[in-house]
């Protein structure tokens, strides 16, 4: 059964959706590299005349050597030092994971571009296209091969802090030299974590966003600890804003006295 989206479900429960990406869309980013290879091998071709100066045979073996290595490292540099990423997939937001949500390793990246001649057999991709068409993750051969899908990678807007933390009272705040410390113990990808958790909150189960919550209260409270005033009757999921209110935003008071001033 064919399906747009991919689901990925965490150990702790949480399932994150991806949007898999169509052939057509998967086609036209590979007709951009096509372009991009193409200019490389351009390249090549001029200096193989450079190098035909000097010994005919060496530049034959030059230019089908640099044929070989363009043709199949271009993906495999760009997919590897972009996480997952070509030129063609930037320009439509497009990206290589691994099927699992697993981090892509290099030698997924090696398989998938390996069999692109298969794919790419008999002209214009015509079995990598069919198999795309016929999976129900829009997998070609080499993604089957390599246990990969590509998903859209839609824009990232920052989030309205103002929005998602309004007329919430954050009793962590009576505490500043706590709340400072607690922004000195917390880490950036912590604190990412912490942030998308509350932007993509309702994507979750209800079961599984509790859990989630639960996890992450724990773990910032372990980090620093308040006083039972400050943090007794509070719910998990509103501390957890409180911990975002303070990393990410400064103190109104400072705010008001920038103004002041």
């Amino acid at each position: 059964m064919r399906t747009s989206t991919l689901k990925i479900r965490t150990v702790e429960g949480v399932v994150f959706s991806q949007r898999l990406a169509g052939p057509v869309t998967r086609f036209l980013a590979w007709f951009l590299d096509l372009l991009c290879i193409g200019l490389l091998l351009w390249v090549v071709s001029w200096l193989s005349l450079v190098v035909g100066f000097l010994s005919w045979n060496l530049a034959g073996a030059f230019s089908t050597l640099a044929y070989f290595v363009i043709s199949i490292g271009y993906g495999i540099a760009c997919e590897w030092g972009w996480r997952g990423q070509t030129i063609g997939k930037r320009f439509f937001r497009l990206r290589v994971v691994d099927v699992e949500g697993m981090r892509l390793q290099f030698n997924q990246i090696v398989t998938r571009n390996l069999l692109r001649f298969v794919d790419a057999l008999p002209a214009a991709y015509f079995v990598g296209g069919l198999a795309c068409w016929f999976s129900p993750k829009c997998q070609r051969l080499g993604d089957l091969a390599a246990n990969t899908v590509v998903i859209c990678n839609p824009h990232v807007t920052e989030p309205d802090l103002d929005q998602l933390l309004a007329g919430k009272f954050n009793s962590l705040r009576q505490h500043p030299h706590l709340a400072a410390r607690l922004r000195q113990s917390v880490s950036p990808d912590e604190a990412a974590v912490a942030l998308q958790s509350l932007v993509r909150r309702d994507e979750f189960d209800p079961i599984a966003r509790i859990e989630l919550f639960a996890e992450l209260a724990a773990h910032f409270r372990a980090k620093v600890e308040f006083p039972p005033e400050a943090t007794d009757g509070i719910a998990d999921e509103q501390y957890l804003r409180n911990v975002v209110d303070v990393i990410y935003r400064s103190r109104p008071e400072a705010r008001r006295d920038q103004v002041l001033a």
